[in-house]
């Protein structure tokens, strides 16, 4: 059956927070930026997740102004907001009236689009932050975060797309973190989760980390999906997302309308080659098949995180332990998902489990206070069922949190504006929420964002000065003409 298919770009946030740690400035947008926005896109991710908490803490550029700016450049596509839900953009809670606050600022700085999800898929960590963005006019889309476990079952996501439809939204995506779904799945997934949303568009957002999602993008399409998300083929694969050239290609060849200019897309392409080049930075590569994969099923980025971490301590050599004990920590814990922040929950439990029973001690003897208020309940509803041998282990013999996160917490504007007022904007207030004094105060001296990144006359123009200069010889006279 043939089928018009839509497409999301992550090129300006998935892609670059998956393979170039998220480092990507806001300068080195402003070319790419119009090709993008020409090419056909439903919409443009641009922040969200870790993209907001780089821009403030390593970057240095303040994430608002980048909100500004980018709606300057980009003027006929709707711009992404992506949020945690409740957490916003950090692994904690935050009150209502902050949330509320946030989605006010998500509109006066340009956003049109709002992707949303709770990393349990307890959609009652969903409903102010959907129902405020609706109310402002926001185009909300909120995830169903996908795993494989015994109890994430194709009924158990038909019913939480039933509740997302209940409190209203415009659409709803499958997100993928760790590249888990397998085609065979997508034909029982998809018709399950299209039975529960009716006439409302379905959306894949998939990473490509078992190296599946170039081929599931397509049967999710044959199976009723109508949006794709994708990226820019020199920031795709890896732990990122399918390339949008291949993925529009494929979607033609089995008979499908993909309205993309992917001229415009190649443009990108190669400034983004050029830049990569320049800053040393990788491009995404095709994954191997990996088994193991789906029994840890933490992400490539984290893994290498993870090795680094683990060298500083001489545990190095002892990773692969380590993540096979990461897989029973997630089982005995009623299978969270493993993305932030119950990936690094998830793994730090099974580094303190692996070392505990290196000193003679048992698993568990040491529970951080973040695997307790999990155990507990206080991140939202649990899939499955905690081991009951461990129960008062993890929870401290603590009593039970039943009620939404966000009902538990007193409200938060007049306290901030109390304890760090005053502040020039709104946007600085919820900056505050965020983040203490120290990284605030930093990002306020760091000044305006710096909009440009230098380009010759074309990028690769650019990149054959590049490559003369450093005396590549042969490559530079490969690119030459006769």
């Amino acid at each position: 059956m043939s089928r018009q298919v839509r497409f999301i770009d992550v090129t300006l946030r998935d892609a670059h927070q998956c393979l170039w740690a998220t480092r990507m400035t806001t300068g080195m947008m402003k070319d790419i930026a119009p090709f993008l926005d020409t090419a056909g896109f439903e919409a443009i991710d641009l922040v969200g997740g870790a993209v907001f908490d780089v821009c403030v803490r390593f970057l240095r550029e303040d994430p608002w102004e980048r909100m500004r700016i980018l709606n300057q450049w980009i003027t006929r596509t709707p711009l992404i907001i992506h949020t945690r839900g409740q957490s916003l953009f950090t692994f904690e809670f935050f009150p209502d009236d902050i949330v509320k606050l946030a989605a006010e600022r998500f509109a006066a700085n340009g956003m049109r689009y709002h992707t949303p999800y709770d990393p349990l898929n307890d959609i009652r960590n969903l409903k102010i932050p959907v129902q405020s963005a609706r109310e402002l006019g926001i185009h909300t889309v909120p995830g169903l975060v996908y795993t494989w476990s015994p109890v994430h079952t194709d009924d158990y996501y038909r019913k939480k797309a039933a509740e997302l439809v209940r409190i209203g939204v415009d659409g709803v995506f499958i997100k993928d973190p760790s590249g888990l779904l397998t085609p065979e799945r997508v034909a029982t997934l998809v018709p399950a989760i299209k039975e529960a949303i009716g006439d409302l568009p379905l959306q894949l957002h998939s990473h490509c980390l078992s190296g599946l999602a170039p081929y599931v993008a397509l049967q999710a399409v044959e199976h009723g999906v109508e949006v794709v998300h994708t990226a820019t083929s020199t920031l795709a694969n890896g732990a990122s997302h399918p390339p949008t050239e291949q993925v529009v290609e494929n979607c033609r060849r089995r008979g499908h309308t993909a309205d993309l200019d992917l001229g415009a897309i190649r443009e990108v392409a190669e400034r983004l080659d050029y830049i990569a080049r320049v800053e040393g930075k990788p491009v995404g590569q095709p994954m191997e098949y990996d088994e193991f994969h789906f029994h840890h099923q933490v992400a490539g980025g984290m893994i290498s995180n993870l090795k680094v971490q683990l060298e500083t301590v001489g545990l190095a050599d002892r990773i692969t332990e380590i993540l096979e004990e990461a897989g029973r920590v997630r089982a005995d814990l009623g299978y969270p998902i493993v993305v932030s922040p119950f990936a690094q929950y998830i793994v730090t439990q099974a580094v303190l489990n692996v070392t505990s029973q290196d000193n003679g001690g048992a698993r568990y003897d040491s529970v951080p206070d973040e695997i307790q208020l999990y155990a507990r309940g206080g991140y939202g509803e649990i899939a499955g069922e905690i081991d009951p041998n461990l129960y008062d282990k993890l929870t401290g013999g603590k009593e039970v949190i039943t009620e939404r996160a966000g009902a538990l917490l007193a409200p938060g504007i007049e306290r901030i504006r109390n304890a760090r007022g005053p502040f020039a904007s709104d946007d600085d207030l919820l900056l505050a929420a965020f983040y203490d004094d120290t990284q605030f105060r930093a990002l306020k001296q760091a000044g305006p964002v710096n909009t440009e990144y230098r380009l010759a006359e074309t990028p690769l123009l650019t990149l054959l000065k590049e490559v003369a200069r450093r005396d590549d010889i042969k490559t530079f006279h490969f690119f030459q003409k006769p």
